[in-house]
């Protein structure tokens, strides 16, 4: 990897001439997390990258997010320092299929997660995020949902309100890949630890857990329960936030294979050659740019 501390002080030194704003999801490596402005999850980042004076962002997540940011934030310079860092479940929604969907549903609103393409968002009617999901759906004034591109979170969605959802098959590979019998075993093996879960996961993990809520959730729960160990069901990188909020518990993370691989793409020195060169950039054709704006404005007016 290199010398942190060097990398880390030419970084902070670029940051401060370009006048840049390094954001950080919650998945990315810890020592970037570490170099990071704001870490957060998509929704506290959406709201960074639209309210921030900065003249650069730079993006340490996946492809949509800094595509969100740029779509609330086209005036600024938007990096994404490693652009192969991709989001399946993203790539999962297609436009023309989410056209047909409409013309057969045409009294539904459409709702999408902000794991989506720009193109996708502006097809939609809102976004929202794994943190305001279901005041985003209680906030629409139609009866149906269709919603992309996670079907566990439609799941989700669907035991949680009254509305009919038309969910589209997308899902996460990490979030899909964790079982109940590894719950299961993890809860033997700590009998007293509080149990929370992304609403990613599959219904089956859902229903085992004593929590399914998104990242921002997950660490207010370590902050304010009394629990001292915690069953974590969702990407590892969380890990280091967690431990930050409250290092005096215990996180156990129930399966090796909650890793995603296109978050752990970024590092510090893919962060330094991007403000060196201010590539690479992210950006998003104006017709579509209307669209998807609208719908990210929609969710962030949602309390």
């Amino acid at each position: 990897m290199g010398n942190y501390s060097h990398i880390q002080g030419e970084i902070t030194r670029l940051k401060i001439e370009r006048n840049a704003l390094i954001l950080a999801h919650y998945y990315q490596r810890p020592e970037i997390q570490d170099i990071a402005d704001f870490v957060g999850d998509s929704f506290g980042l959406s709201q960074k990258a639209a309210r921030t004076d900065a003249e650069v962002i730079v993006f340490c997540g996946v492809h949509f997010m800094a595509e969100s940011a740029y779509i609330l934030a086209p005036d600024k310079t938007v990096l994404l320092p490693e652009p192969e860092a991709g989001c399946p479940m993203a790539d999962m929604a297609d436009v023309e299929e989410l056209r047909q969907l409409k013309a057969r549903y045409p009294d539904a609103a459409v709702v999408s997660y902000v794991n989506t393409s720009a193109a996708v968002k502006a097809e939609s009617d809102i976004c929202c995020t794994s943190a305001n999901v279901l005041s985003v759906v209680r906030s629409r004034p139609e009866d149906k949902i269709i919603y992309t591109p996670d079907r566990n979170m439609g799941k989700f969605i669907a035991d949680q309100t009254e509305k009919e959802i038309i969910p589209w098959s997308g899902y996460c590979y990490t979030h899909d890949r964790l079982r109940a019998e590894d719950i299961e075993v993890a809860r033997r093996q700590n009998p007293d630890a509080v149990v929370m879960v992304h609403p990613e996961c599959s219904p089956e993990v859902v229903a085992v857990a004593d929590y399914a809520t998104g990242t921002s959730g997950m660490l207010k729960l370590a902050r304010e329960h009394k629990a001292l160990t915690f069953i974590v069901g969702t990407e590892m990188g969380l890990k280091h936030a967690l431990k930050k909020e409250a290092p005096e518990k215990k996180f156990v993370f129930p399966s090796k294979h909650l890793l995603c691989a296109n978050m752990k793409l970024n590092t510090l020195e893919k962060v330094l050659v991007s403000l060196q060169t201010l590539e690479p950039q992210i950006t998003v054709p104006e017709p579509i740019l209307q669209g998807a704006r609208s719908a990210l404005d929609k969710m962030l007016q949602v309390t």
